[in-house]
């Protein structure tokens, strides 16, 4: 038990040793998936923040984020592969009057505040996606994802799929 203790004492110190990881102030996507369950899905992505400034709260509607475009953090384009090729399928939810979210594979994603000084974020978002697919003659999708943070800062864009329907 004593061992067990002094061992775990000398990890202890060792890990505050260690340097924390420096990631760009920019969000980065690194991996992208699709858990299809029947006609619902999820889409997993993994991404780092190096200011930790990604996700939105519900009162952000004003300022940066009030153009119809800005009100939302994750943007997936939605593709078919058509004829062997793949082809963006364009949808807009602000085309109309008031902006309609049911018709894009646009998301709010959820601010968690990093608390402490080390202000990074590294983590999995997961978007429950009751409609992944759009109706159509053809039978292969993926989407084209990124993310942005609280400065406007884009991510790369990660391809998730290709998915048969």
């Amino acid at each position: 038990m004593k061992r067990a203790l002094i061992l775990f004492g000398i990890s202890v110190i060792f890990a505050g040793c260690l340097e924390r990881e420096n990631f760009p102030d920019e969000p980065r996507l690194l991996t992208g998936r699709l858990d299809v369950a029947g006609s619902a899905a999820t889409m997993v992505l993994s991404f780092t923040d190096g200011d930790g400034n990604y996700g939105l709260e519900e009162a952000d509607t004003t300022g940066l984020f009030e153009p119809c475009i800005r009100r939302w953090n994750l943007y997936a384009e939605y593709y078919e592969k058509q004829n062997g090729q793949w082809v963006w399928v364009p949808i807009d939810p602000c085309d109309g009057p008031e902006p309609d979210p049911d018709v894009a594979f646009y998301y709010v994603v959820p601010w968690a505040k990093p608390t402490g000084q080390d202000q990074t974020q590294e983590g999995e978002i997961r978007i429950d996606m009751p409609l992944w697919n759009l109706p159509s003659e053809y039978d292969t999708v993926m989407f084209k994802v990124k993310i942005v943070d609280r400065d406007m800062n884009e991510s790369n864009v990660v391809e998730v799929g290709p998915v048969v329907k």
